[in-house]
């Protein structure tokens, strides 16, 4: 018997009928996903996010440690945690720094207003992440973004968001320190990254 490759549920097009965050929170209480199945809801669309390769993993693990060693009380640390882009969009950013909260988000995930910085961690999907989910962040206000780009061992932070896109993009050097615009206490040598 042949085997038929099932079609895919994620595609790059736009989606003929696009879903928004209410529809997919209810497909996920509905049970339709998996605790396992890795995706996000970018612009009404489900995508299927690739397998953490241990260099992704080992450097999320790195960050998340410096982040929290560092921020103490001043900033939640949120690691691949999904944040509310009303009203078609769900992103499940690498590491977030959230504005402190009593209840740590149990009641509702966090939206732009919370964050003080998101940071993705690019290996395969720096060319997506610099076109796609940067511009989407910007559109809803993220303070902050910063790309750890593993491929080319740079650090790129995005500043200024704007109705398409950040209007200020950094790239600093090794030895330079740098800080988010939110939190300035938090300096950390771009050396660290590595």
């Amino acid at each position: 018997m042949p085997v038929v490759e099932a079609e895919p549920i994620i595609t790059e097009a736009r989606p003929i009928f696009p879903l928004s965050v209410d529809a997919y929170h209810q497909m996920i209480r509905a049970g339709i996903f998996d605790e396992d199945d890795r995706v996000e809801l970018i612009d009404g669309a489900l995508r299927a996010t690739p397998p953490i390769k241990p260099d992704h993993a080992g450097k999320n693990k790195r960050l998340n440690r410096l982040l929290n060693l560092r921020v103490g009380d001043e900033a939640l640390v949120s690691v691949q945690n999904p944040l509310t882009l009303q009203p078609r969009s769900e992103p499940e950013p690498d590491l977030m720094l959230l504005r402190p909260r009593d209840d740590f988000y149990e009641g509702a995930n966090p939206t732009p207003a919370d964050t003080l910085l998101v940071i993705e961690i690019c290996d395969s999907s720096l060319r997506y992440d610099r076109e796609v989910k940067v511009p989407l962040y910007a559109a809803h206000g993220v303070p902050e973004v910063w790309l750890v780009d593993l491929q080319h061992r740079r650090l790129e932070l995005y500043r200024e968001p704007g109705a398409d896109d950040y209007r200020l993009v950094l790239r600093p050097g090794p030895g330079e320190v740098v800080a988010p615009l939110l939190l300035p206490s938090l300096r950390i040598r771009v050396d660290e990254f590595w």
